[in-house]
């Protein structure tokens, strides 16, 4: 079958029209977490030649369009397995399945008329990533302080800490640049498990539920997240081997997008000032010293683009779960 070279209006629209069906599945978003979504619709509906997404995320919201209907705009093979891709991984970003989830996943496979064999190898993929991602911080203790405590000496120095925040973000940039949906999944579980470096080195440990309570505090949607990434590839053309070779060319089209890079660098750098300081800050400081932090994280990410594009070239699913597993 002759492989797609371009993805036109209707079909981008289709395909995020389909993740932002996956990202209200469970019905049990917060308020935060819409409000971010909304935003990364936004945001990207700014992007040149990008479709309304501000639009198609009131439609979706506002049950405007069905799922039947986008589901059938797609009509080649690589197109549907990936807009399925890409919303598996919305429905894992905040971990396993809801059953309201694996609903709406059984739904949209059926309306897609997916490759069976295709499907279920991405979704034991997805599967291995999640499991290994909720193993990667397995102790227990409150991320955000009901009041201050006292600041324990890190038992790393700032330089070491600052490396260590600085390779989680190099390799989260790679992981953006690569056309697989599984490198994107990782994204998440890197950062949490950077943070719980970050407290372990000033003596606290944490748990999945704390730090990802931390990372949303400080503005960073888990699902929006997703949502933005995946947005960036489908719009600069990087959309998965699925699709055809033509659509995934590494630290080709896309070597602007590495987003993660400052993502990640600015998280880690809140985590440092967060716990050293005794765990003080509000949600609103957390928040507002996030943003701050974000702009300069953004020139760094220029700064380190070849870097990030070399980690990119030798990146596969093996080595990013050895680094998740702390491997």
């Amino acid at each position: 079958m002759k492989e797609p070279h371009t993805v036109n209006h209707d079909q981008q629209r289709a395909i995020l029209a389909i993740a932002l069906h996956a990202a209200f599945a469970d019905g049990a978003k917060h308020d935060r977490e819409r409000e971010e979504i909304r935003r990364i619709a936004t945001s990207l509906s700014g992007d040149a030649g990008a479709p309304d997404l501000a639009r198609i995320y009131q439609d979706v919201l506002l049950k405007r369009i069905s799922l039947d209907a986008v589901a059938a705009t797609l009509s080649e093979p690589g197109l549907r397995q990936f807009a399925y891709e890409m919303a598996v991984c919305v429905c894992d970003a905040d971990g396993r399945q809801s059953a309201a989830e694996q609903h709406f996943l059984g739904e949209l496979k059926a309306l897609l008329n997916l490759d069976a064999g295709q499907a279920a190898a991405f979704e034991r993929e997805a599967d291995a990533i999640v499991e290994i991602a909720e193993g990667a911080a397995p102790a227990v203790a409150p991320a955000i302080a009901v009041g201050p405590v006292e600041a324990a000496q890190p038992n790393l120095s700032e330089a070491e800490l600052d490396k260590s925040i600085l390779n989680y973000s190099l390799l989260n940039g790679a992981l953006e640049l690569l056309p697989q949906s599984w490198a994107s999944m990782a994204i998440i579980p890197l950062q949490i498990k950077m943070v719980y470096g970050v407290g372990k080195a000033h003596g606290v440990q944490l748990d999945q539920g704390h730090i990802k309570e931390f990372i949303a505090a400080a503005g960073v949607g888990l699902t929006s997240q997703y949502l933005e990434q995946f947005g960036r590839k489908l719009l600069g053309g990087l959309i998965g081997k699925a699709a055809g070779k033509a659509f995934g060319k590494v630290g080709g089209t896309a070597t602007g997008m590495a987003f993660s890079f400052a993502t990640t660098y600015a998280l880690g750098q809140l985590a440092k000032r967060y716990y050293a300081g005794g765990r003080v800050m509000n949600t609103t400081v957390l928040r507002d010293t996030f943003q701050n932090l974000l702009g300069p994280a953004k020139k760094m990410q220029t700064q380190y683009l070849p870097q990030i594009q070399q980690q990119a070239q030798t990146l596969d699913m093996g080595r990013v779960v050895a680094m998740v597993r702390g491997g």
